[in-house]
């Protein structure tokens, strides 16, 4: 049924295309063939390890290769079904050299090439509308599933807050980012003026688990600002932005606006330290961002690990609901999110509903066949459930549910492969030092740790909160007006969902997404996050006088 609705809808939209001409025209032309788009040199059904595809760099305005293929595996099946052309030190020369000529005031700026403004709004409203034609949705998504496995609505999703972010900055949205503005001076023709200039070279990492959400929304805004980006993405999913940087440029972006690079950290960080870009985003593991924070010495700004909580508080209410939405924050994309539920501080009134039982129901109806469970890129097997057994070790816990490998599968072993886990752990017991660590370590797949507390025990959750590190989202689910000001006020996270609907997950277009407590950390999706990450302020003074008629030299201070 759902096939037959996107065929349906996409023979709507190529008949009202028809009509039109040019970029669009040439889309609908193409479509009259079953396979074929025309940005596109893959197709996601068909990565296979007898015809693996390429993925290729694209520097100075140039799609190439590389001398050194590194080969990626199907996460699904093991087989090798990906082949990335990294490049090497010995490569990086015409990425240094990329950056380097870019000068510090940028591409365009207020004062610069002003029509460039006007060229990305044009761009992101033609990529928009590319990205609502379902054939071009499907595509995307499915690609993503490939190199990403997630079931098909979130793959869905990612592609939708993308689209509708390039919506947003269409038309003249782009130059508003610019806006200026204007203070008085202390005589006739003297008037300050603030303008939100660009860096010029700069680069973008990003990592595995949104591979075109947050590579687009964060290269888009870098480009708005008059930046030029040296964008990398971890290679097990770069073939997805790749095939984005094409419809790009289908889409009227400049080739030489960008550059695409695959490699892997060290190289990455030899190119950094060489070509020296005047600020880094780097959206990944707390341990790298703190290397950059370092090499870079501070020009980075950074959207780095999260482990999030979410506090139940006293008043009950859409048991149902309030466990549905704690079983997609802590599983969704198998828990391969930096927004995802690490961490349930439970009332005691929500401890005496049947909440944990409906928690246990909907973690173990998720399975491998839809992908609402998979693979986890980046922690084994083994290591999630050594995780769980020392956990198991604090007196008083005890697993809820879950902690045993998936079944009947061919995830190749290099990846993790768990059924969605719960462990219960008492609050005064996470709070001793040596558990405290253990509890909070940030297990990036489908586990989380739960906990109750009573009301007089509200100061102790409070300071687990005081303690922790990273500070990207949260939940506080409550409808008392005096709980959520007295949590909100005494706690940090840059995201933060309040309310009986509250959830730690979703980073949709129309909020920030982003940690705060930290000087350097990014958001991602608004304009205020375009402009804090992107650009930074300069002050144009304008004194133009006239000099008073009569003014004289006055004596030396």
């Amino acid at each position: 049924m759902y096939r037959s609705a996107v065929a349906a809808r996409l023979l709507r939209d190529t008949a009202a295309a028809q009509k039109g001409s040019g970029w669009l025209s040439s889309l609908n032309h193409s479509r009259r063939f079953a396979h074929s788009l025309p940005f596109a040199t893959v197709d996601a059904e068909e990565l296979l390890g007898a015809r693996p595809a390429e993925v290729q760099n694209l520097v100075q305005g140039k799609w190439g290769g590389s001398s050194r293929w590194n080969t990626i595996v199907d996460p699904l099946n093991g087989e090798p079904f990906i082949r990335v052309a990294e490049v090497d030190e010995k490569g990086i020369k015409p990425f240094v050299e990329s950056l380097s000529n870019c000068p510090k005031h940028g591409l365009h700026n207020p004062f610069k090439l002003p029509e460039r403004y006007l060229l990305y709004g044009n761009i992101s409203s033609k990529a928009g509308h590319m990205l609502s034609l379902p054939k071009v949705s499907d595509f995307f998504a499915r690609l993503i599933q490939r190199v990403s496995p997630k079931s098909y609505q979130q793959a869905l999703g990612e592609v939708q807050v993308t689209q509708k972010f390039l919506e947003n900055f269409s038309g003249d949205q782009v130059r508003f980012l610019a806006r200026s503005f204007g203070v008085p001076g202390n005589h006739l023709g003297q008037l300050s003026t603030g303008f939100r200039w660009p860096y010029g070279p700069v680069a973008i990492i990003t990592p595995f688990n949104f591979p075109l959400e947050i590579p687009v929304l964060q290269l888009m805004g870098a480009l708005y600002m008059g930046n030029k980006p040296l964008l990398k993405v971890d290679s097990k999913v770069s073939i997805v932005m790749e095939q984005m940087m094409r419809l790009l440029h289908y889409c009227g972006l400049p080739e030489e606006d960008v550059d695409f690079v695959n490699s892997d950290g060290k190289t990455m960080n030899k190119i950094l330290m060489e070509a020296n870009p005047r600020m880094t985003l780097f959206t990944g593991s707390s341990r790298i961002a703190e290397k950059l924070a370092v090499d870079l010495n501070g020009r980075v700004k950074l959207e780095d690990a999260g482990f999030d909580w979410k506090i139940l508080g006293p008043d009950v209410g859409e048991a149902d609901y309030v466990a549905w939405v704690c079983d997609q924050d802590a599983y969704a994309c198998s828990g391969q999110k930096c927004s995802a539920q690490s961490i349930l501080f439970m009332h005691e009134n929500w401890a005496a509903t049947p909440l944990l039982s409906k928690l246990k129901e909907l973690a173990e109806r998720r399975k491998l066949e839809d992908l609402t469970v998979g693979p986890v890129l980046t922690v084994t097997t083994e290591a999630m459930l050594d995780h769980v057994n020392k956990l198991l070790k604090i007196p008083g816990a005890k697993l809820l549910f879950g902690g045993k490998p998936l079944e009947n599968h061919s995830i190749p072993s290099i990846y993790g492969a768990v059924k969605p886990t719960a462990v219960y752990v008492p609050l005064d017991e996470i709070l001793k030092h040596g558990n405290y660590e253990l509890v909070t370590k940030e297990i990036f797949g489908p586990f989380q740790v739960v906990t109750e507390y009573k009301k007089s025990q509200l100061s102790m959750v409070l300071e687990a909160l005081e303690r922790m590190h990273a500070h990207l989202t949260a939940a506080v689910v409550s409808n008392d007006p005096l709980f959520l000001q007295e949590v909100i006020g005494q706690s940090v996270n840059g995201t933060t969902y309040a309310g009986l609907r509250a959830r730690t997950t979703g980073a949709p277009q129309n909020h920030w997404f982003g940690p705060a407590g930290d000087p350097r950390g990014a958001g991602i999706g608004t304009p205020e996050a375009i402009k804090l990450v992107w650009s930074c302020h300069r002050e144009i003074i304008y004194d133009i006088g006239p000099v008073l008629q009569l003014w004289e030299i006055p004596p030396s201070t």
